[in-house]
């Protein structure tokens, strides 16, 4: 049985497939003294939209720098959806001499095609290694199971790939025992920790006699992340199966450990329901990112996808052109400058009863209990959950709630005592993107009123000091709606200080003095 390591070719979905020079050169010279027989460094691609890191396309000179500081067998692999068997030679070719086994990852509908580019693989002299995917859902694939027997000759080893992180020790004895009764080829496993089950279902394959099976310094890899190789290690060793320098481990799990603090990979409740209904991990890498989706919403979305279904609940669609005519709409963010001068826009809004308010979040929503105009909450992911806790009893809430058009793709959830005044939006029409955010949700209702001038509160930026990743990539998102708000005809003017620079600034004071 043979280890590999693919922490660079998995983690890179964390780092985008960029990591320092450091933190390479520490990885190589830990594993020189470790119990691996190969290590995936990576792929090799055609050129793809967007940037992607050297560890995406490993060019020549970064194998060669590779080469030259490891004494492990090194491996690539391809994706098979965006390779052809006529693309081999011109992506391996160059690195003839550097690579020693080529993997490609197969959708188990593309077993076929992917014994043809095995064939063009193997003619230039690699070991090759078939990553089939969603092993989880071979059972029910006859056609999948009945082209088993190709991947003879075509593949050295067949790794069985838990993608969703949904099996169980006994779904690998069952899996090992369908394939090999369909083709004598070497087995290999490839699991994800979802489930916490990285660990028992890679031993259990190694005591099914797998060949190979993978795992990654701390887990760290798309998703939930994977088995952790100095997990791995430590059990193999107190089974007296392996002896190595743990002092060498311990050197590249504490870069590793540094990086985690950053990126947060590893499982947590999202992960633990997509694994357990066997759902795509891709999703939920996203959603767990973003500030406004919590675990709730999250999880709704889970299960509505599991149960087939687009969203949970439907609502009547906003008739706007019934509803009063007003001059102007104030929309109110979620930063601290709406609660500092609260008077002064309580004030503001007074002077003008014909505006309407819009909450884009409801974090100071409690400052306007007081004030004479109209008001809609928009409820975007958890937002109804935080409206809630706001104001204690949802039914204070004085106004209506406006939720994205049908689906919404994190389900819907609307405090039970505002049911009867919440709405959808027929359709988000200013932008092509980023239409379920609290932003667009909130410029799209002041557009349905026929509103052309619009103010803003609460919109108050960042400092470059105080911009963390989260924080950057919202700045964007609101500088990139707003600059379509205006492209569509409306005058956004903020009457609190800002660093947007689509918002036109102005001073809440000046209009009550």
């Amino acid at each position: 049985m043979k280890l590999l390591d693919c922490t660079l070719r998995d983690g890179g979905y964390y780092t985008n497939w960029d990591f320092s020079k450091e933190t390479v050169k520490t990885y190589f010279e830990a594993f020189n003294h470790l119990p691996v027989e190969y290590l995936e460094v990576g792929y090799r691609s055609n050129p793809m939209k967007g940037y992607l890191g050297e560890y995406f396309y490993c060019p020549v000179p970064v194998l060669q720098q590779i080469k030259s500081l490891s004494n492990k067998k090194l491996v690539i692999i391809l994706n098979e959806k965006d390779v052809r068997a006529e693309d081999a030679e011109p992506l391996l070719k160059p690195i003839a001499g550097l690579v020693d086994m080529v993997r490609i990852a197969i959708d188990p509908k593309s077993l076929e095609r992917a014994v043809g580019l095995a064939k063009e693989v193997k003619k230039l002299g690699f070991e090759v290694g078939f990553n089939v995917m969603y092993m989880s859902t071979w059972a029910s694939q006859k056609a999948f199971l009945d082209k088993l027997p190709l991947a003879a000759g075509a593949a050295d080893i067949f790794y069985m790939v838990d993608s969703f992180g949904g099996v169980y020790p006994q779904d690998v004895r069952d899996t090992i025992a369908l394939v090999r009764s369909k083709v004598d080829i070497p087995l290999g496993f490839h699991g994800h920790n979802n489930m916490e089950l990285g660990l028992i279902n890679t031993l259990v394959a190694i005591e099914e006699g797998c060949a190979m099976v993978d795992a990654t310094i701390t887990g760290m890899g798309r998703g939930a992340g994977n088995l952790k190789t100095e997990l791995l290690l430590t059990v193999l060793n107190a089974q007296g199966k392996l002896d190595f320098d743990f002092n060498a481990l311990s050197r590249v799990v504490d870069v590793f450990t540094d990086l985690q603090k950053h990126y947060e990979w590893g499982t947590n409740l999202p992960y633990m329901v997509s694994g357990a209904n066997s759902l795509p991990q891709k999703n939920v890498m996203e959603w767990v990112s973003k500030r406004y989706y919590s675990f709730n919403s999250i999880i709704r979305a889970l299960d509505n996808e599991s149960k087939g279904v687009d969203d949970n609940e439907r609502l009547p669609v906003m008739e706007f052109s019934a509803v009063k005519k007003y001059s102007a709409a104030l929309i109110v963010g979620g930063g601290p400058s709406a609660v500092e001068h609260t008077e002064a826009i309580d004030a503001f809004l007074m002077k003008h009863p014909d505006m309407v308010v819009i909450h884009a979040s409801s974090r100071n929503a409690m400052c306007f209990t007081d004030i004479p105009n109209d008001q809609y909450f928009c409820l975007v992911g958890n937002e109804g959950y935080r409206l809630e806790s706001v104001f204690g009893d949802a039914s204070k809430a004085k106004g209506q709630c406006i939720l994205p058009p049908f689906p919404r793709k994190m389900g819907t959830y609307i405090p039970s005592k505002l049911k009867d005044r919440a709405f959808e939006l027929k359709e988000v029409t200013f932008t092509d993107k980023l239409k379920d955010t609290h932003t667009s949700l909130a410029i799209e209702t002041a557009r349905a009123f026929g509103i052309t001038r619009v103010y803003l509160v609460g919109y108050d930026g960042y400092s470059n000091t105080a911009m963390g990743t989260k924080e950057q990539e919202l700045y964007a998102e609101n500088e990139f709606l707003f600059g379509k708000a205006k492209s569509s005809g409306l005058e956004l003017i903020s009457l609190t200080a800002t660093t947007y620079t689509h918002l036109v600034p102005d001073s809440v004071f000046a209009r009550i003095s």
